[in-house]
């Protein structure tokens, strides 16, 4: 159990984020003329992304990402999957990206030593570890410079992450669409610290959330399209801190019988970065109507007229409200765990996965 008011390693690494964010763009972003400073191949048409835990939801976020701005084919894939595949994808021009903090994840680091067995394939890592055997393996190197990450949930590491799938996903822009498609989303990356510091800011609203959602027995976060992937993130940092029975859906997905929990008394997270679709707005009326769970909505509102609690940091465009949304879940987690009086930085039974080198 944490004392009164002794400041967690979780909260200041939350904390950290609005001076890390900054600290990113200066090393990759040329200021004078706007390059992004990260080395890809050449004639990538195909991209795999390889990552475990917190990691994997940033794959799975650059995934939309790339599908959507560059037109890339690419999957992500759990590093423990890809160990056990018969066949993994090898054409010429696909490009791997290994994802993993500490740069010793062991599943993701022996996933990168069978690709490279392939001899045909370029690979890139994004580590917050210089010297890390990921680090050594792969061909292209990008650090994200999250500092020492001492809590077991992943935060600052996660948007550090986030942001350098971010602007790999815009130097391809860049080669395939030109530069002047990739500026817009460029310069407002410049104001990511602003809207975090703005969603911080929100911590007393978020805390009066946390004491609702604390008392529930069951937790269900639903999203869409890229904030699948921070639903799935959300659930993982309230479960890892809080041990919570919690899960992440695809709003579409969970009406197709996973809506069924809902008979147990139950609060409904949707989490939006944009306008909510009418599909979805119509299925999140027919929750109310069929369940009336509390509904929360994080992120942006007003296609919903019924909701028990919002939390929106207004922003300029949807990246920045990927942002916004994971630093107002990453307290939210924080928030229900001390509620709860857990103990955020060392929760029961986890700890770092690092390379076993007797398996």
């Amino acid at each position: 159990m944490l004392k009164k008011n002794v400041k967690t390693r979780m909260e200041s690494e939350i904390s950290e984020q609005t001076g890390i964010i900054p600290y990113i763009l200066m090393k990759y972003i040329n200021p004078q003329s706007g390059e992004i400073r990260i080395d890809l191949p050449d004639n990538i048409t195909k991209i795999v992304l390889v990552a475990s835990g917190s990691s994997y939801h940033c794959a799975r976020f650059a995934v939309d990402l790339l599908e959507k701005s560059s037109k890339i084919e690419s999957r992500a894939i759990y590093s423990s999957e890809f160990l056990l595949k018969n066949v993994i994808p090898h054409d010429d021009n696909t490009l791997y990206i290994f994802i993993t903090q500490s740069g010793e994840t062991s599943d993701t680091v022996k996933s990168a030593e069978r690709v490279k067995k392939l001899g045909n394939v370029s690979t890139v890592c994004i580590t917050n570890n210089e010297n890390s055997a990921i680090w050594n393996l792969c061909d292209y190197k990008v650090a994200c410079y999250a500092g020492v990450e001492e809590g077991i949930a992943a935060t600052k590491s996660f948007t550090s992450q986030m942001l350098c799938l971010l602007l790999i996903a815009l130097k391809l822009i860049e080669r395939i669409h030109g530069a002047e498609t990739a500026e817009v989303y460029k310069k407002s990356l410049f104001n990511i610290p602003t809207v975090i510091e703005k969603s911080l800011s929100e911590r007393e609203k978020i805390k009066k959330l946390a004491v609702i959602l604390a008392k529930e027995n069951l937790i269900v976060i639903t999203a869409d399209g890229i904030s699948y992937s921070l639903a799935k993130e959300a659930a993982l940092k309230i479960k890892e801190t809080s041990y919570k029975n919690i899960s992440a859906a695809i709003l579409g997905e969970f009406m197709h019988g996973h809506v069924a929990v809902l008979n147990n008394k139950a609060a409904l997270i949707y989490i939006a970065i944009d306008k909510i679709s009418k599909r979805s707005v119509a299925n999140l009326e027919k929750i109310r109507q069929d369940y009336n769970p509390k509904l929360i909505i994080i992120g942006p509102a007003a296609d919903i007229e019924n909701f028990d609690y919002n939390i929106n940091i207004p922003c300029e465009n949807e990246l920045q409200q990927m942002f916004a949304n994971v630093v107002v879940c990453q307290q939210l987690a924080l928030e229900i765990a001390l509620k709860l009086k857990r103990n955020v930085d060392h929760p029961k039974g986890l700890e770092k996965v690092v390379v076993d080198k007797n398996i």
